[in-house]
Parts: C-alpha cells; structure tokens; sequence
C-alpha cells in the first residue's frame, strides 16, 4: 500500500505537482544517516540500502541527462541557426542572454517548489511543461515564413526564440532536483563523487548536442531540428513516469511558501556564514563566462563550416566527461572550496591563451582542458551546499545560486556581443589595428574575439587568487569540516 503523508501546510495534496511514489511512512530517520534534515520525518533511508538508493540516483541521473541532451540539442540548433542565417554575432548574444536570464528570473521560483513538493513530483512537472513548448514551437515553425523568423526587427523571431528558450529553462527545474536527490539518495562521504557523475553526464549533453545540432541544422534544417527535440522529450517523459524514490517519505516540513519565496531564500543563505559570499563569487566566475559564451560560437563557427564546427566542439566537450568522471572516482579532497578556486585560476589562464594565435588544434585544446575543469567548480559548490544546508531549505538555496549566478553571464553577453561586433572586431580587422596585435594574437580573422578572452582570462586569475586571501574563504572551508565532522559521529 502507498502511504502517501500530506504535504507541510501550504502545499494542496490536490496541487498538480503531487503524486505518489510507493513510499512507506516514517515517524523519524534513523539515526546516523547522513542525512542534513530538520524535518527527519521527511527521508527515511532505511527503506533500502545504500546500494538501492545509488541505483535509483543513477536512473535518475541518466533520465535527466536525456531531457539536458533534448533541450540543449534544441537550444544550440537554433544557436547555430540563427547565426548562420544571419552572420550577427548580436544576434547569437541575444539568444545565449536571453537563457542565462530566463533562468536568473525564474530560479527563485524554480527552488521554492523543489522545496515545497517530492522531488520527482517536480522533475515530471518540468518534463511536462518542456514537452508542451517544443510543440507549441514546432506548431510555430510550420505556420511562420522563415523569413520572418530570422528578422530581429518582427516579433516573430522573438516569440519564436523566447517560446523554446522558456522550454529549456524549466527543464532546468529538474536540474535543481537533482541537486537535493543527491542529498537524500547519497551517503555523504560519496556526494562530491556523485556531483562529478553530474558534470561528466552534463559534458556528455555537450558532446552529443554539438555533433548532433551541427549536423542537423547543416544537413536536415531546422524544421526536423524541432521533430527530433519532440520525440526525444516525450521519450524522456515516459520514463521519468517509471521511476520511484521511497527514501522522500514527503516533502520535508519547511519555510517556504508561494510560488516564489525570495525571503526565505535570502534567509536560507544568509543562516550559512560564509555562503552568500562563495555565490557571490561564483557570480563574478559566470560574469566572465558570459564572454564565452557570447563569442566562442562565432569564434569557431568563422573557423570551421558549422557541421565541423559542432563535430570539434564535441571532441573539446569531452573535457566534461574527463573532469566529472575524474571527481567521480577520486572526489575533491578534503577541502572541495581550495579545489575550486585552484580550478578557476587554471581555467582563466587557459582562457587566455587559447586563441592566442588562430591555430585549430589550439583552440580545441584549450576547450577540451577548460571544461575537463568546470565540472570540478560546479562539484565543489553543489558538494558545499549539500553539505551545510539542512535539505528542506537546499531547493531555495540551490535556486537563488542558480538565480544570481546565471544572470551574471548574459549582463556580459548582451555587453560584450554589441561590443564586439561595432568596436572590437572591426578594430582588429582594421590595417592599424591588426598590425598592433599581431605582435601579441598573430594574424587572422578573429583577432578581436582573440583579444577580450585573453582580457577575461586575466581578470578571472586575479579574481580567484584574492578570494584565496579573504577570511571568508577560511570560514566557508571550517564550516565544512565542521559539518562533516557531524556527519561521520
């Protein structure tokens, strides 16, 4: 028999998002598990075994990583096909920002009802609405002129855009998910291992969307772009219906309330000292990101013809599955914030120099190296949160760093794209200023795009450097150890 508990007061057992998973009621958690709670009615890890409960995670990881391939493999096609129709570097901005800042919005909201609801509940809400989007786009695409959809000046491109773009983002609600079913499915000795299981299935969303969105704009068009993105979702859909987590007894007892509880995340974060200011950081990282994303597309898109371009980029994307799986299998030390800030500075030294000169293999390289490393920085920040956050207030906090970190990147996009395309790039095309930096960036097209990632590269060195000498880096670090220390007594 189900027994399924009511939710905490102010979530209706009747809400769309409820739903029962098998589980058996609980009056309290063993003790010993693990488990960061302050509601122990909520999880009850004795159901199963560690084992069963590491299965569970992998089937939901896998299932998640379908719907991240789906949604991303929509996302970059139209990328890819907005600028190859239109050569506008603003143009790709505007759709890379307009992600990042759908997902800045919505975030808070995003983790209120992680917080709110089981876990599963959510992610099958996510896959529900996506799938809705994607066919309301497909509907779009068949009744639009082309030629309309590829004007920035008509509305219809931005319909068009923001009707996918809203797709993608909620599916990122199951990503938020994900976080808090590491909490209560993993042993915490195991968590920094599991989040690098997560970067590795998030490089592999990269590998396979970059070969498969190249070559299905190039050879198929955007049209059976769409049809493909349609049945992948529904497929994911289905098996997301199958699967079952009993350990959520239900929705732990919380704060949260409404359908976007911006003070009691606030307050989530601030109960942790030290934690605002690692989001804050994480912040200033994505404000630098947000330059690569602008431009790395129209950096390789000018290199390479767009279906060797999404092929190249697959081969540095594997760089995700290397680093994640890395962290799978040996964690992230004793002290997963060091690690993080050693891995940024790696990154903005890589980032610098990997178009210094308009070579390739240079560039795929220095792709492959940067991403073997941010799945180390996501790691080590979801490894944190998990750690000191009790698990009824992880959706909120998870989703107010989603929110402040994710609308750094497309400031920097909608900036740097305007920017780059008006100023930067006529600049270095130019005879003078092309004879200016080839002394330092050699000679080619690119040069301009070549010039603000070697800028960027150095203020994210200088960035994770200081951040190594400030006390609220030692605070961040001694409450970790600390909890940890709780958890193993």
């Amino acid at each position: 028999m189900t027994q399924q508990e009511p939710a905490h007061s102010g979530a209706s057992t009747d809400n769309a998002l409820s739903d029962e998973d098998g589980g058996v009621a609980s009056a309290t958690a063993p003790e010993g598990d693990g488990v960061h709670l302050a509601d122990p009615a909520a999880v009850d890890t004795s159901l199963r075994t560690p084992q069963q409960r590491s299965r569970t995670f992998a089937a939901i990881l896998v299932n998640t990583a379908a719907a991240n391939i789906t949604t991303s493999f929509l996302w970059f096609a139209l990328t890819f096909w907005v600028y190859l129709e239109t050569r506008n570097v603003i143009a790709t901005g505007v759709v890379g920002g307009a992600y990042m800042l759908l997902i800045a919005l919505s975030s808070i909201s995003f983790g209120t009802f992680v917080d709110r609801y089981r876990k599963l509940a959510v992610m099958r809400f996510a896959a529900c609405f996506t799938l809705v989007m994607f066919v309301i786009s497909g509907v779009m695409f068949l009744v639009t002129p082309v030629a309309s959809l590829l004007d920035l000046t008509q509305p219809w491109f931005w319909l068009f855009t923001v009707i996918i773009l809203v797709g993608a983002v909620v599916e990122n609600m199951r990503n938020i998910a994900l976080s808090t079913t590491v909490t209560i499915l993993i042993e915490p000795e195991r968590r920094a291992n599991a989040n690098g299981m997560v970067g590795m299935v998030q490089g592999l969303m990269f590998v396979v969307t970059s070969v498969l969105s190249g070559l299905s704009v190039g050879l198929l068009g955007m049209g059976w772009t769409i049809v493909v993105s349609l049945v992948l979702t529904a497929a994911a859909f289905l098996h997301l219906l199958t699967l079952r987590m009993p350990e959520e007894v239900r929705a732990a007892a919380g704060d949260a309330h409404g359908a976007f509880d911006l003070r009691g995340s606030f307050a989530a974060v601030l109960a942790i000292s030290g934690l605002f200011a690692l989001i804050l950081f994480s912040t200033f990282n994505n404000f630098v990101g947000g330059v690569y994303m602008a431009l790395m597309d129209p950096y390789g898109l000018e290199m390479f013809p767009v279906e060797l371009w999404g092929t190249f980029f697959a081969v540095g994307a594997t760089g995700f599955i290397v680093g994640g799986a890395l962290i799978g299998k040996f964690g992230l030390g004793s002290n997963p914030l060091r690690t993080m800030l050693i891995a940024v500075v790696l990154m903005g030294l890589l980032g610098a120099v990997f178009t210094l000169r308009e070579w390739a293999w240079l560039y795929v390289l220095g792709i492959w190296l940067y991403l073997c490393l941010v799945p180390v920085v996501e790691a080590a920040e979801q490894t944190v949160i998990q750690q000191v956050v009790p698990l009824n207030r992880q959706g909120r906090v998870f989703g107010f760093a989603m929110a402040f970190e994710s609308a750094a990147a497309p400031i920097t996009a909608f900036l740097i794209a305007p920017i780059a395309q008006v100023w930067i790039i006529p600049y270095a095309r130019s005879s003078e200023g092309a004879a200016q930096l080839e002394p330092l960036l050699g000679e080619g097209t690119s040069r301009g795009i070549a010039l603000v990632f070697l800028i960027a590269g150095v203020i994210l060195i200088v960035a994770a450097l200081l951040a190594f000498l400030t006390p609220v880096y030692r605070r961040v670090s001694a409450s970790y150890a600390e909890k940890g220390g709780e958890n193993q007594a």
